[in-house]
């Protein structure tokens, strides 16, 4: 059975309108004036170091910027030289306590944290199409890629890669009747790798053991399965192309029996799993305008065989407005721009507009509670660049980036916030001659990631320069010198 690649799927959801580029655009008046306050904040400062950072809560954010390290570009990763016809993937960025590794055209490479020369390379030979956004706590990541001998045939190739070592530990195609089956995303839980798609859903141990195959389901196929730590969770169509009736299964992960089962309200067309532990849900019905097309998010409790409803969280244009949170358009896993706390039970959201009245943040993050989808508090975002969040600190904190200003030539940076409190802490700021770099990443599908004082950007795909331009870097690495 034919079904649409995951990246056909994202240019269709660019023709529906969805954002894929910038943020909105900034009244150009007012990024003159937010230009000549930093030019009266740099020279007020000397325009000179310091080591220390700076609480942004109580002050100017130009006057807590003069006391934030400042970042420079450490490395960047080139986009592939090989020409592709529309757009290719590459999507997958972790760090390791070694390493920084980036998927690449065909192969995944691992750089020193700083960037550099490569260390190693995993060559897959085929292009990537999907791999899960986190490793496990031995650093495994799992990867679906197309036979580099027949790509023809689409991502049928399944693999685990160990980043520690640098190496493909194996690779697998899920056979039904001789033939190996398409999918569309792959992810790791309960030890298991699950891979799954319209054409049917494949397992194997972490040893590479087949577990289960390919095969015809009738009533209630599988769409897609979502991992984490010991559990494994499973999405159902009981329903038809035209009127899907979904639901959410917690599986044993021996036996791929229900343990829980939570319904999805009527009129749901897809769902996304943002979290597997606690069970964080984000559904579209169809009528979601702009944004990521989330409709709602939904807290679960499948600590019982009927999975219960915590808590509703509107994504509409409830009384905080949109959010930016990014969902792919029909995959089961891949939510992005959003961060879930689950010793604290929290859903932290950034806003599309700032919350506070006349505010000249660009934006604001929200936190919800996740047992009754209440917001539990709010912090103001900055003017120098709408925050994104990339998740969580050592402490529970959220971590966000902090997108480059075009307008302002500005550098983004990395802010550490606490709605709890209603704080913020900027932790990086990158030099105005970056802005460039920065600004030519953001457009597209990319993301972010932030550790141990650097932060990394990287494309999830790529596509072939305009005659006369130049491709943005595949990555980039931001830190302070020496």
């Amino acid at each position: 059975m034919s079904h649409p690649s995951p990246l056909s799927v994202r240019r269709r959801r660019e023709a529906t309108g969805r954002p894929v580029g910038p943020a909105r655009a900034r009244d150009p008046r007012r990024a003159a004036l937010v230009g000549a306050a930093l030019a009266v904040t740099l020279l007020a400062a000397g325009c000179g170091e310091d080591d220390g950072g700076a609480d942004g809560a109580d002050g100017a954010d130009g006057d807590a910027a003069a006391r934030t390290p400042r970042a420079e570009l450490l490395h960047k990763v080139p986009s592939p030289a090989a020409k592709v016809r529309n757009a290719a993937g590459t999507m997958g960025m972790w760090t390791t306590d070694k390493h920084f590794v980036k998927a690449d055209l065909g192969k995944i490479v691992g750089y020193p944290l700083d960037g550099g020369q490569a260390a190693w390379t995993v060559r897959l030979g085929g292009e990537l199409c999907w791999s899960t956004p986190e490793a496990t706590e031995d650093g495994m990541v799992a990867v679906l890629f197309k036979d580099p001998k027949d790509a023809a045939k689409g991502c049928t190739r399944v693999g685990l890669v160990d980043l520690n070592r640098g190496r493909l530990r194996w690779q697998r195609e899920g056979k039904e009747d001789g033939s190996a089956q398409m999918f569309d995303e792959v992810t790791i839980g309960a030890g298991t790798v699950a891979a799954g798609g319209t054409s049917g859903t494949a397992g194997w141990t972490l040893g590479g053991r087949p577990l289960w195959a390919p095969e015809y389901e009738r009533t209630c196929g599988v769409r897609g399965y979502a991992g984490e730590g010991d559990s494994l969770v499973a999405v159902r169509d009981c329903g038809s192309t035209d009127h899907p009736r979904l639901k959410v299964q917690t599986l044993d992960p021996r036996s791929r029996t229900p343990k829980s089962t939570f319904p999805l309200p009527a009129g749901t067309e897809y769902v996304h799993v943002v979290s597997v532990r606690p069970l964080v849900l984000a559904v579209d019905d169809g009528k979601a305008q702009g944004g990521s097309g989330v409709s709602e998010f939904l807290s679960v409790d499948d600590s019982g065989p009927r999975g219960r409803l915590r808590g509703r969280i509107d994504a509409k244009g409830g009384k905080y407005g949109k959010y930016t949170a990014d969902c792919p358009s029909s995959e089961i896993t891949g939510c992005k721009q959003l961060a879930v706390d689950p010793k604290a039970g929290l859903l932290h959201l950034a806003t599309e507009k700032p919350v506070g009245s006349g505010s000249d943040a660009e934006n604001s993050l929200v936190s919800f509670d996740l047992k009754t989808g209440e917001a539990k508090g709010t912090v103001e975002g900055t003017e120098a660049g709408e925050l994104i969040p990339m998740g969580l600190d050592g402490s529970g904190k959220v971590l966000a980036y902090q997108k480059s200003d075009m307008f302002d030539e500005r550098g983004g940076g990395v802010w550490r916030l606490d709605p709890a409190g209603g704080t913020k802490k900027q932790l990086l700021q990158n030099a105005s001659e970056t802005y460039k770099v920065e600004s030519d990443m953001e457009i597209g599908e990319n993301r972010y990631r932030y550790a141990e004082g650097r932060l990394y950007l990287g494309a999830d795909e790529i596509t072939s320069p305009s005659a006369g331009s130049k491709a943005p870097p595949l990555a980039a690495v931001f830190g302070r010198a020496g």
